[in-house]
């Protein structure tokens, strides 16, 4: 009967333990609008989406990052012509 109440807690603290980092996560990096003449330090790119769409028209990018800086994950907007453009005359 102890085992089984010692695994349930266990069990019941990872997963409160895994839900708060990722909530810390997702709450510490807010996309923020890049503009011209912003200063950005980009020390490693996490990733860079974009929306996907067969027409050749600006879309708006995300790029997340880790700041050179603070070494935190940062993240920025930005427009850009889709891909599609790359295909298209």
């Amino acid at each position: 009967m102890n085992m089984q109440t010692l695994l349930i807690a266990t069990a019941l603290a990872c997963t409160a333990v895994a839900g708060f980092a990722q909530a810390n996560e997702t709450s510490s990096s807010q996309a923020v609008p890049y503009h011209y003449g912003m200063p950005l330090h980009v020390g490693k790119v996490i990733s860079m989406t974009e929306p996907s769409t067969l027409d050749c028209q600006v879309v708006t990018a995300n790029m997340k990052y880790v700041d050179s800086v603070s070494g935190k994950p940062a993240e920025i907007t930005y427009l850009k012509f889709s891909d599609a453009c790359s295909y298209q005359n």
